[in-house]
């Protein structure tokens, strides 16, 4: 409740700071709840997020193993992952920095489904590289980019699908899987796309949370666990 209070402020302040005002940042097609089976598919689609959850963190943990096998300075691993950064986005122009405008992009333009796949799996390629590969980069936008990606080929594939739906349950879940937030991520959604039914979003979120790898992928939350496992007695702690 402090973190929500606190953040809730300093976006007010912002606001009001930027006169950015209190719209949303991408625009997606209006969706209203109006099916009960909505919240089935919600779940489904959460599902369907939280498996992309899993091939993000293998393709991450990957990345991660591969440049920690190569030696050398820091800057050896930067300037090979700016070079396979560089080949990536020669390619896919829409997987170059972290999402935001380029999320917009894919929201209100068509694209075959075979090509919004291909970009998903770049983004993650690229995340995991710049990250692991010693450039500074976060989660949450590409996360939400990837799970755009992965929902609006969906649609494409499985007509009678409401692409608004399927694209916000699939952002919700793919975050909730990586980060382990389906709290934040149900909030920050329903405001950066003005999607006014939380329920939705929510159930995707919880299920990208309970179908999370077990081991976390954020350092952070990886050492907390270990603390909190090291209390345990030696009978739990025991596989």
């Amino acid at each position: 409740m402090p973190a929500i209070v606190s953040s809730c402020a300093s976006y007010l302040v912002f606001a009001t700071i930027t006169h950015l005002g209190i719209a949303p940042t991408w625009h997606f097609p209006q969706y209203h709840l109006e099916n009960i089976d909505d919240f089935a598919l919600a779940i489904v689609f959460g599902i369907v997020g939280a498996a992309a959850g899993w091939v993000f963190i293998g393709i991450f943990r990957g990345c991660h193993y591969l440049f920690n096998r190569i030696p050398g300075p820091i800057y050896l691993h930067t300037t090979l992952a700016g070079l396979g950064l560089g080949i990536l986005v020669t390619l896919l122009p829409l997987t170059r920095y972290f999402g935001d405008e380029q999320l917009d992009v894919v929201v209100n333009h068509s694209f075959p489904a075979v090509f919004l796949l291909a970009l998903a799996f770049g983004k993650m390629a690229a995340i995991s590289v710049t990250v692991t590969g010693g450039w500074r980069g976060g989660f949450i936008i590409p996360l939400f980019f990837i799970g755009a990606c992965l929902g609006k080929a969906t649609a494409a594939l499985i007509p009678g699908l409401n692409p608004t739906l399927v694209m916000i349950c699939t952002m919700a879940a793919i975050n909730a899987a990586v980060t382990r937030t389906p709290i934040s991520t149900t909030l920050l959604l329903s405001k950066l796309t003005n999607f006014s039914p939380l329920t939705p979003i929510l159930f995707a979120s919880l299920m990208g949370f309970f179908l999370a790898p077990k081991v976390p992928l954020i350092t952070s939350q990886l050492k907390l666990q270990q603390e909190e496992t090291s209390h345990l007695p030696n009978e739990v702690c025991d596989p």
